[in-house]
């Protein structure tokens, strides 16, 4: 073996135990702060475990987000005389344009085909997928699962979701409408977000159902009030809106002094991205009595990408298809106008 790690203990690395042949690139992922950078660092022996052994053979490179790619392919050998037989990259494609990442990815190929071992830490998926043969998840210090590039992506991706979410749920922003307007007789006290736990969230995940939490007070006395909601895109694309008089729920008559809470449930079909939400009470005849112009904004994520902004989570399937036969007349050989 190339380079081993043998029990590892630096913080925040525990026990980490894994090996990488030679001749391989193994792409790093992992939160900030999972040891990337820490595992990169001891096998380029700039740091010493507090536990346990490393196993590199001497001459490994390391290169931060901060030193140059200068791996350029074009010359008959890298430009360094001997090739590093470990090749260390922490987060060193992030600030490079897209030509000198081009080359280094072509440098990369010919270091791995004469038997360099090489790490690549990145919050890059395409660059990984492009050029992983097997991707390592750190997660808090232990080494949470290796394999198959594309299957620790979509892993992680997954977790990255969870945490998104479950972080969606620590936060109670205020009311922000970008504009407010109506004539006082009610007023929105409340928007909020709900998952499917039904505890405000921030962050929904696509395909939940989840809902919307209206509070309205009403000042004065409304003979027949609608509350309405509307989903648009950071960029103030309408999405899908509804009320209470379109869904066939009658408020009113509301007194002076009375509260109402409405709740709009639905499934989130939304692709991943941001959004705001518009909230309103008024009468039928679109009279505002409190208009919140993008009164909250909430994210929706995914573990997988989608375009555009419905999530339809089409169900796709193949079939072969028998060739048709070419028509008769096509077989014909043409008669003889004699």
């Amino acid at each position: 073996m190339s380079l081993a790690f043998r029990k590892v203990t630096s913080a925040p690395l525990r026990e980490f135990d894994a090996a990488a042949p030679d001749g391989v690139v193994i792409g790093l992922i992992g939160e900030n702060g999972s040891g990337k950078t820490r595992l990169l660092r001891l096998a380029a022996g700039v740091e010493t475990p507090a536990a346990g052994s490393v196993e590199c053979p001497p001459g490994a490179r390391l290169l931060g987000p901060m030193d140059p790619l200068d791996l350029d392919p074009s010359t008959p050998d890298p430009p360094h005389p001997h090739p590093p037989p470990v090749l260390l990259l922490d987060q060193t494609f992030a600030r490079q344009d897209a030509l000198v990442r081009h080359r280094a990815a072509l440098a990369l190929d010919r270091l791995r085909r004469r038997g360099a071992t090489i790490l690549l830490a990145s919050h890059d998926e395409d660059l990984l997928l492009r050029l992983s043969d097997e991707i390592w998840w750190l997660d808090r210090g232990a080494l949470a699962a290796r394999g198959d590039p594309s299957e620790m992506l979509a892993a992680y991706r997954r977790h990255i979701a969870r945490r998104e979410r479950a972080w969606g749920e620590t936060l109670r922003p205020p009311l922000s409408p970008r504009m407010r307007r109506g004539d006082g007789r009610a007023e929105v006290l409340s928007v909020e977000t709900l998952g499917a736990n039904l505890r405000p969230t921030i962050v929904w995940r696509s395909g939940e159902t989840v809902t919307v939490r209206v509070v309205v007070r009403f000042h004065r006395e409304v003979a027949d009030p609608v509350v309405g909601m509307m989903i648009r895109t950071r960029i103030g694309l309408n999405v899908y809106g509804t009320n209470t008089e379109l869904e066939g729920l009658k408020l009113g008559p509301v007194p002076a002094g009375a509260a109402l809470q409405v709740r709009f449930a639905f499934d989130c079909q939304l692709c991943p991205g941001e959004y705001t939400l518009t909230a309103a009470s008024h009468d039928p005849d679109g009279v505002w009595h409190d208009w919140l112009e993008d009164a909250v904004a909430f994210a929706v994520s995914d573990d997988r990408y989608t375009a555009g902004v419905a999530n339809l989570r089409a169900q796709v399937t193949a079939a072969p298809v028998q060739a048709a036969p070419a028509p008769a007349s096509s077989l014909t050989p043409a008669s003889n106008p004699e």
